[in-house]
């Protein structure tokens, strides 16, 4: 019972860092879970995560001179070793969010295509309503399927001779 009361010396303290790291946590995870390729998001879900992402690199910052302040108050307070790396964690956690929130995850997960490879349009495996974008210039044909570049957002190739830049 006494270790747990040494624990919780402050408990103000604990919820203001809990805080901190969870709205960080959450300012960086949750516009990563909507905003993925070939998941279909509601309106809703998609106005919330963009708003997160407008304000999150304020409130992350908010969150982490919180976590800091928290932490270092806490870090006097406590007797036992637990304790300290609990408070420790929460603050690297909270830094980490703060962190990752200045990368746009979404430019590293796409990549454009710059050498495409393409099949025989008998060799292709395309569902029946799947759609394309086809391309017909000076006796050369390519078709892009959207789903492919929905997920690379830019394919750069040659047609015919002629440079071209297929996106959606």
């Amino acid at each position: 019972m006494q270790y747990s009361m040494r624990f919780m010396t402050n408990p103000r303290l604990w919820y203001l860092l809990t805080a901190c790291a969870g709205l960080a946590l959450v300012c960086a995870l949750y516009p990563i879970y909507v905003i993925r390729p070939f998941r279909a998001q509601g309106p809703q879900e998609l106005e919330a995560a963009l708003l997160v992402m407008r304000f999150r690199p304020v409130l992350t910052l908010l969150c982490l001179g919180g976590a800091v302040l928290a932490g270092w108050r806490l870090r006097n307070g406590l007797a036992r070793r637990p304790g300290q790396w609990a408070a420790g964690v929460a603050v690297v956690l909270t830094l980490l969010a703060t962190i990752a929130v200045r990368v746009n995850v979404f430019e590293m997960m796409f990549h454009p295509v710059d050498q495409p490879t393409f099949l025989a349009a008998a060799e292709a495996k395309l569902d029946a309503d799947e759609m394309v974008l086809a391309v017909q210039q000076r006796g050369a044909a390519r078709a892009y399927p959207v789903r492919a570049i929905a997920y690379h957002h830019i394919v750069n190739d040659v047609v015919g001779g002629v440079p071209l830049v297929a996106t959606y």
